[in-house]
Parts: structure tokens; sequence; C-alpha cells
């Protein structure tokens, strides 16, 4: 009996783990790179699975949920880099940068969130899974969807480190983060390099969007809970660091899925927090982080 319980534990935490990275790694790698905190982050997984459902499930297109995943991923890279050029470059550089950044970004959280409502409505939707039917995890017989976020989140977050460390372009997004000043010097264009960074965190999102609006509805609030829980992790991972987020993610996971067994679904956000508070206490630069 308490094989069972851990194992269903334990899975329950793979997904959820899943899905807090995809969730998370994205608003890191704006931080790593450009030093600032984007509140918009939220909006764009909402504007993810709505894309995906306009794509892969209303009549007019009803072209499949996986389509729709490539579409919302590939629209919202555009978005990103639409959103560094507008609301982020003209501030880089000034004395109050993260302020500003805070303040644009809210404020573009604000206008997206109600231009979907007002594109979509405000009626609930829901994401049919990726993949039909059951699996059996470790024992546990859970849903091929859940199954296929078990791989997919870990097959995505691998490919964006080997581009980070295996790709001329990976290194200038690290050198970027670094010293932007020396990165100048040695010739690389650090405005793209940062639109670059928000391309690939709000396709991130995106991602995270589509695997999460098909396992509850999709309303124009959607990226709210998943904002706090996104940026929980990225603390408690350590804030810049994307290994140190992934670990996080899947620490996190884990710790909510014991948290709601023994404890229940209601009191867990109030530990998760209390969690973080403590980790913050103890260890400032977050579980992996570096000094």
């Amino acid at each position: 009996m308490m094989q069972d319980v851990a194992a269903s534990i334990l899975v329950s935490g793979l997904v959820l783990g899943s899905l807090y990275a995809m969730m998370a790694t994205g608003l890191t790698l704006v931080w790593s790179t450009l030093g600032i905190f984007n509140f918009a982050h939220g909006v764009f997984m909402t504007i993810g699975a709505y894309i995906a459902w306009q794509v892969g499930v209303a009549e007019a297109w009803s072209l499949g949920p996986a389509l729709g995943l490539a579409v919302a991923a590939a629209v919202l890279a555009g978005v990103g880099c639409l959103v560094e050029m507008t609301l982020i470059r003209p501030f880089i550089g000034r004395r109050d940068q993260v302020m500003i950044c805070v303040i644009t970004t809210l404020a573009a959280m604000t206008i997206i969130q109600n231009g979907v409502l007002l594109t979509w409505g405000p009626r609930l939707k829901q994401l049919p899974p990726l993949a039909a039917g059951t699996f059996d995890l470790l024992g546990v017989t859970i849903s091929a969807h859940e199954a296929v976020i078990v791989a997919l989140a870990p097959a995505t977050l691998l490919a964006l480190w080997l581009f980070l460390h295996r790709t001329r372009l990976g290194a200038a997004v690290r050198a970027v983060g670094q010293n932007p000043e020396a990165a100048t010097l040695m010739g690389l264009n650090v405005r793209a390099v940062y639109a670059l960074a928000f391309a690939l965190s709000a396709a991130l999102a995106a991602a995270a969007g589509v695997l999460l609006g098909s396992i509850r509805f999709i309303s124009p609030e959607l990226g709210a809970e998943p904002l706090v829980k996104a940026l929980i992790v990225a603390i408690f991972g350590g804030l810049g660091s994307i290994v140190g987020t992934i670990g996080g993610a899947y620490v996190i996971g884990l710790f909510e899925a014991l948290s709601t067994y023994f404890i229940g679904l209601y009191a867990t956000p109030a530990v998760l927090f209390a969690a973080m508070i403590a980790v913050l206490m103890l260890r400032p630069t977050g579980l992996f982080g570096k000094r």
C-alpha cells in the first residue's frame, strides 16, 4: 500500500515538476540575460494556450493540438521580440532600468490580458490532450498526455541547455548575461541577444501554456497562478541559474505532491511560500544558485 502511495506521489511530482520547469526556465533566462523580471511571462502562457486552441481546435482551423503547439511557440517568439523592442530596449542602461521594466511589463500584462478577453471572450475553453489513452509509469497508471509532459519538458530543456552551451549563439547569450559591456567590446550585438532571450522565453512560456491548457480550462487569467509558481521555483532553485531552476522545479513539484497528499490542496500554497521564505533566509542565492 505504501509503495503504491509513494509511486503515486513520485509520478505526480514528476508531472508537476515538468510543468513548473517549463514555466520557470523562460523567466530565469530573461533574468540571467537582462537582469529584469518579466511580469508579462504569465500572459505569454495564456496567449500560447489560446493560439494553440485557435489553430488546433477551433472549427475554422482544427489542425490538431501538436501543430497548435508549434504555431503557438513560433508566434510567441515573435511576440517576445516585439515586447523586448518596444517595452524593454528603450530603457536598457538607465539607472532605474529594473523599476521601469517592472512597470512596463506589468502594463503589458494588463493590456494583453484584456486583449485576450476581447478577442476570445470570457467563455472557458480547453485543449485536447497531445496523446490519448493511458500509460503505466512506476506502477502507476497515468494519462498518456501526462506521460508526454514528463518526456517533453526534459527534452525541451535539454535542447535549450545544448543550445546555450554547445553553439556560438548560445555562448553569446551567456556572455551578454555575464557582462554586456565586455560582450559589446568583443563585437557582439547585445540588443539582438536581448531580443533572442525574450523570444526563447516567450516560446517556452507558450509551450507551458499549451501543456497547462490541456489539463485545465483556458481563461484570460490562465497565466496568473503559473506566474507565481514560476517565481517561487526560480527563487527556490536560484534566480539566474537555468540548471538550478530546473532542479528547483522538480523539488517543488515533489514537495507540492507530498504536501497535497498529507496536508491538503488548500494549505499547500501556504506551505510552498513558507518553504521559499525558509530557503531565502538560509540560502539567499537559492538551493542551486551560486554566490
